[in-house]
């Protein structure tokens, strides 16, 4: 038997019986609400909910894999993990990290949450002028830069370029595209399409954005705020993360660059010149990018998970819920990411997507279909109209402080997700990823808006649930929005199940994948993170969120983390610039969609079954 198999076993005996018992207890308090505070405490419950994901989860990361029986994975597997013993991986953790990567990481998360105890006022007051002013005076940079990298995704989509075979034309596809889809999209959306789901809409119903002409509240304002809902998270968004990745993916398989950010440098630098000063300087803000991000997210999830539990059963749980929640998720993408993408994170994903998929078809079956249906075919509508229109427009503050945020704040996830999205890629054509990783992923984002939102507008626009009362009364929580929503349809308490489920999957599959990411961005170049690595940064990213839990800021570090999002808006643009210049160098012959239809319609019109009657 492997060791692999081996440790499956012996995480069996004793996570399976945990996972089953916790579970137990888990589904009595969801539903039946009268057992916790009865019969279990709301603190115990807590706990014992956080056990049952944990377990289950971590015994689904550390299950086998028949690589680890063949002793080897699929060349083309990028991501890789050296597993050694723990003695061996502690004497040589050091000496296996890129020190100018890993140090400026470390100094400035450190000094941010030193000035944090020292000078709160004064930090958040800074970073938010700071911010504020760069939304504002920058709005024309981002839109510029997301609009952009629409086009130019559209283009390789359709264009000659799209038909370049990542890593040479008879190298294979290392997943299937159902994995390989499943993989991008759990790991680039986290835990805020399940939150913003049934929230996003309603904000902009109750307060119409300026491009909508519609009083707040009113019939008119549905249409606006689900084109408003679809725009924010459906191309623009994932165009962003395409267009670092293909950059990357085309110059690591195709010119033997270094699987890293930086590489995106590669046209203006060489291959050779991507160990200098400014590529080590993209790294590391893609690292602080990845840190303060995911960190900032897990926070914030654990308030709104904990929020959301409260306004339901009452649960409160103290200033050390939140940190027993980073606890157990950090737990879970530890494991995740330490076993890799064939095991854990694979696994994790796909479980994600299967209570994705079973969440929104319940909601589509005891919701109100036919308003879903017909406000969702009028605001897609409107959304394709409208599209080039709303991604120039910038009037007002409203602008800067939804639209332009959103698109910094994809651009934050751009350099993990980016980087992710190329590690899979190859073996797959140009046209390929970006169908997968923009088209298909927008598909299923504003599928979700367009149900979630939906159902949210008919049961507030028609009095069925206040919805908009229940989140003012938690501070305008985007996490209460779902709980008052689901009261008011059938299956309540398995859609509250799922609801809080889908938080905790989604989170560890983006915390997972980013762990993986920076691990690899931390490593020499030419090594494989190991294990520990893997470890540090995943307990780091958890210390940080345990950290903005404990001391604050985590409106200022997530702020901190966007502002990162102006410099990656920027080097998208120059990567596409740098692309561009190799495809046209390098890349002749190719053929467009266009072309590939134009030289089938011979064939088309000489078959055999299509030839005209003989009337002789």
């Amino acid at each position: 038997m492997s060791t692999g198999s081996q440790r499956g076993g012996v995480a069996g005996s004793v996570l399976v019986p945990l996972c089953a018992v916790s579970g137990a207890i888990v589904l009595a308090g969801f539903f039946f609400p009268g057992f916790i505070g009865e019969t279990v405490s709301g603190e115990a419950w807590l706990t014992i909910a956080l056990v049952f994901f944990s377990s289950g989860l971590g015994y689904l990361a550390v299950l086998p894999h028949s690589s680890d029986e063949e002793g080897a994975l699929p060349e083309s597997y990028l991501l890789r993990v050296r597993r050694r013993g723990v003695r061996e991986m502690l004497r040589g953790f050091l000496a296996r990290q890129e020190l100018a990567t890993l140090a400026p990481a470390v100094v400035l998360f450190a000094l941010f949450f030193l000035l944090q105890v020292a000078l709160p006022d004064a930090v958040s007051g800074v970073v938010g002028g700071v911010t504020d002013a760069i939304l504002s005076v920058g709005g024309p940079v981002f839109l510029a830069a997301v609009f952009v990298s629409v086009c130019y995704c559209l283009f390789l989509l359709l264009g000659p370029w799209g038909g370049i075979k990542l890593g040479g034309p008879d190298v294979e596809p290392s997943y299937t595209l159902p994995t390989f889809f499943t993989l991008v999209f759990t790991a680039g959306i986290a835990a805020g399409v399940v939150f913003w789901g049934p929230a996003e809409a309603l904000f902009h119903y109750q307060t119409p954005p300026p491009y909508v002409d519609a009083a707040p509240e009113s019939s008119a304002a549905i249409g606006g705020a689900l084109t408003y809902a679809l725009f924010h998270w459906g191309l623009s968004a994932w165009s962003a993360y395409a267009v670092i990745g293909v950059p990357i993916a085309y110059f690591v398989f195709n010119r033997g660059a270094p699987l890293r950010v930086s590489t995106i440098l590669a046209p203006f630098l060489g291959v050779d010149g991507l160990d200098s000063r400014w590529s080590t300087l993209v790294d590391t803000l893609a690292v602080f990018a990845i840190i303060g991000g995911i960190a900032t997210s897990v926070a914030l999830v654990s308030e709104q998970f904990l929020t959301g539990t409260s306004f339901q059963w009452g649960v409160t749980a103290g200033r050390l819920g939140p940190v027993l929640f980073v606890g157990g998720l950090t737990l879970i993408f530890c494991l995740s990411a330490v076993s890799g993408v064939h095991r854990g994170i694979r696994r994790i994903s796909g479980v994600t997507m299967l209570l994705f998929g079973l969440f929104a078809a319940l909601i589509v079956a005891v919701g109100p279909r036919t308003f879903v249906f017909e406000r969702g075919t009028q605001a897609l509508g409107s959304y394709a109209v409208n599209f080039v229109p709303l991604s120039v427009y910038l009037d007002g503050q409203w602008v800067a402080d939804w639209t332009v945020w959103n698109w910094s704040w994809w651009f934050s996830w751009a350099p993990f997700a980016g980087l992710f999205i190329a590690a899979l890629s190859r073996g797959r054509r140009i046209r390929t990823v970006v169908f997968v990783s923009v088209i298909a992923t927008s598909a299923a984002t504003m599928a979700w808006f367009l149900i979630l939102g939906g159902t949210s507008l008919f049961v507030q626009h028609t009095g069925r649930a206040d919805v908009l009362a229940a989140m003012s009364s938690y501070g305008s929580a985007e996490a209460v929005a779902g709980f008052p929503l689901f009261e008011a349809l059938p299956l309540s308490q398995l859609l509250m199940f799922l609801f809080l489920a889908l938080i905790i999957t989604f989170m560890a599959t983006s915390a997972d994948t980013s762990t993986l990411v920076v691990a690899t961005l931390a490593a020499k170049r030419g090594l494989a993170p190991s294990s520990a690595s893997i470890v540090f940064w995943g307990v780091l990213q958890g210390s940080v969120a345990v950290a903005v839990l404990l001391v604050g800021g985590a409106g200022t570090l997530q702020a901190l983390a966007v502002l990162t999002g102006g410099p990656f808006a920027v080097l998208s643009l120059v990567a596409l610039i740098g692309l561009t210049g190799t495809f046209y160098r390098h890349e002749r012959g190719h053929t467009s969609v266009i072309g590939h239809v134009r030289n089938r319609l011979p064939e088309i019109q000489t078959h055999p079954d299509l030839d005209p009657p003989d009337n002789d």
